[in-house]
């Protein structure tokens, strides 16, 4: 008997994470997993992807190829849903990418890949697989803990603002079908990137020990943290929606 089949309070739900093949997608969805949910999970890289199937190891992952930048992809991860799982109950729109560039170095490309990621990708996403979500459902995002920024991220800074304003109008719009919308906001979180794209071994310790330095709590979270905070927002808190739940170390809040 392995993991997945000791203890499943999720039997019989179905979810999909986004951005779900490494970091705290990658834990979300084994959490999930570990409670007995079926799961489509999706990545942009193969070897990630490879690596997600050989550490997951269970039928109940669904583990694809998927851009959330391209419209024809998102239209095929509604169709593989449709076919795989029929209806959802939960969806965690995990995906993005940060990018260090300062106002003298920020371009056009970098400002829409950003964009187009983190913003205009997860909008669309959840536009695609709203329709599947059933009835008492939850969508969490994954945002930031922003109220503290650093110089070059304003393209993240700002994408992730985005996302935490729609998600809010999205609540409110998926109010009669009685599905909730909420935010994930992680702080400093101990991952192989730091959610920073293309870091150097220096860069990440840099920026390690700076998130150490910064976080009151004194360490840098972890991505069960942040997985643990995911699944409350989609299946516990019931009674909770338009709301970011921020998850630092008390990074935000200034403590310390």
């Amino acid at each position: 008997m392995n993991e997945y089949e000791i203890s499943k309070p999720l039997a019989g739900k179905k979810a999909v994470v986004t951005g779900g093949t490494h970091g705290m997608g990658l834990a979300i969805a084994q959490s999930l997993l570990v409670r007995g949910a079926e799961v489509v999970l999706t990545g942009r890289k193969e070897a990630g992807i490879a690596q997600a199937r050989a550490e997951l190891n269970t039928t109940a992952a669904h583990i694809v190829r998927s851009d959330a930048t391209k419209a024809a992809d998102i239209e095929e991860l509604g169709h593989l849903v449709e076919q795989r799982l029929g209806g959802i109950d939960y969806l965690f729109v995990n995906h993005g990418i940060a990018e260090f560039k300062t106002l003298d170095e920020a371009t056009v490309d970098h400002w829409d890949r950003v964009f187009d990621v983190n913003a205009k990708g997860a909008f669309f996403t959840v536009r695609r697989l709203a329709p599947l979500i059933n009835e008492g459902g939850g969508i969490v995002f994954t945002t930031v803990s922003n109220d503290r920024i650093f110089p070059g991220l304003s393209a993240y800074s700002a994408a992730k603002e985005a996302v935490r304003a729609f998600a809010r109008v999205l609540a409110a719009e998926l109010l009669p079908r009685n599905i909730r919308v909420n935010a994930v906001a992680p702080g400093f979180i101990l991952t192989p990137s730091m959610g920073v794209a293309e870091l150097t071994e220096e860069q990440r310790a840099n920026f390690l020990r700076d998130g150490k330095e910064t976080t009151p709590m004194g360490r840098p979270g972890t991505v069960e943290e942040v997985a643990s905070a995911a699944l409350y927002l989609a299946v516990d808190a019931t009674f909770s929606t338009g709301t970011e739940l921020i998850v630092d170390g008390g990074f935000a809040q200034g403590l310390g």
